[in-house]
């Protein structure tokens, strides 16, 4: 209060050091958080390694101990199905069971199909003679399992064109659950014998089927190698001439290239390579003029176009030669 300052000073140095104090006390907080924290981390640093060393324990593979411990839990999960997956396939696949699987798929989903309404519930085929309904069916592989709403038609379509007594068919499916099948039917031409074999053939010589029914046994027979498909045009060549016609047999195809003609009493007829009509035609007017397909003979051979030769039977080639030998006798009396 004099003037010298001392009651300021000492007024203002209390205010310096409990301003002091609360520093010294503001870095002694500071300092016991930050030795919390260094702990804490000093902790955590601890049981990391802990957890490494256990790792290792468990597994001693450094790479499978990073795998375990830093790849999510459910991935393990994930690809354990997955392996499991891999290798079901894989054997289906081994043991040659993907058929089998591909069926049974095929069969749940059209179970479902089938269950939600879109089962095949009437059936309608058109152009049917020689199949039955089961037979067409099972050439398009519709069984009583196949829904409408999983049917490919295309896939029905070619499976029945697959079968030899099919030309074409087409295949309509009529929601909810109608399926109308049109099929066009080859018809049985013929039958064809080769290396002892009999089958019925069609018109283009498609095998129709190698059974012979009763019902195809007046249809007319083709024999050789290639027969089959030449067959259409050669007896049509020859039903232009009823008197050989009439008669047939057999038509023979030697060599696949010509043809020779066995008749029902037994008789040949040898025919050329080329112009047969010709050949056929001179036929008819020898046996015209000579009744020659009713003598006593076994064969004609026509294949000379200048002439005509033939072959006796047995009996009458005895007979001539008797009739020769009484000619040359009288002849020699006289």
């Amino acid at each position: 209060m004099n003037g010298g300052g001392h009651l300021d000073r000492s007024l203002r140095l209390p205010r310096f050091k409990s301003g002091l104090l609360k520093e010294v006390g503001l870095l002694g907080l500071a300092a016991s958080g930050a030795a919390i924290l260094l702990r804490e981390q000093i902790d955590k640093l601890k049981r990391a390694r802990a957890e490494r060393l256990d790792a290792r324990a468990r597994n001693p593979n450094r790479a499978i101990a990073f795998i375990e411990r830093h790849v999510p839990r459910r991935l393990g999960a994930v690809m354990t199905v997955v392996v499991v997956g891999g290798s079901a396939a894989f054997g289906v696949v081994a043991g040659g069971h993907v058929d089998e699987a591909i069926a049974a798929l095929d069969d749940t989903r059209n179970a479902l199909a089938n269950a939600a309404g879109f089962g095949i519930t009437s059936v309608t085929i058109n152009g049917r003679t020689q199949l039955t309904q089961d037979e067409v069916l099972a050439a398009g592989g519709v069984n009583g399992r196949s829904s409408l709403l999983f049917l490919d038609a295309a896939s029905v379509r070619d499976s029945l064109k697959a079968n030899p007594w099919i030309a074409d068919a087409t295949v309509l499916k009529l929601y909810p659950g109608a399926l109308q099948i049109d099929i066009t039917e080859r018809l049985p031409f013929a039958l064809w014998q080769e290396n002892g074999k009999l089958a019925v053939i069609a018109a283009d010589g498609m095998v129709l089927t190698p059974y012979v029914a009763q019902r195809f046994a007046s249809l007319p027979l083709v024999v050789g190698k290639g027969a089959e498909t030449r067959a259409k045009d050669f007896l049509a060549l020859v039903a232009n001439y009823p008197v050989v016609n009439s008669q047939l047999k057999a038509a023979i195809f030697v060599g696949e290239r010509r043809w020779n003609l066995r008749l029902k009493d037994g008789l040949d007829i040898r025919l050329p390579e080329n112009d047969v009509g010709l050949a056929l035609a001179s036929l008819v007017k020898y046996d015209r003029e000579n009744k020659l397909l009713s003598r006593d003979i076994t064969a004609i051979d026509l294949r000379l176009p200048d002439r005509l030769t033939v072959r006796l039977s047995e009996e009458a080639a005895k007979a001539r030669e008797e009739q020769v030998k009484k000619s040359s006798k009288k002849a020699g009396s006289a």
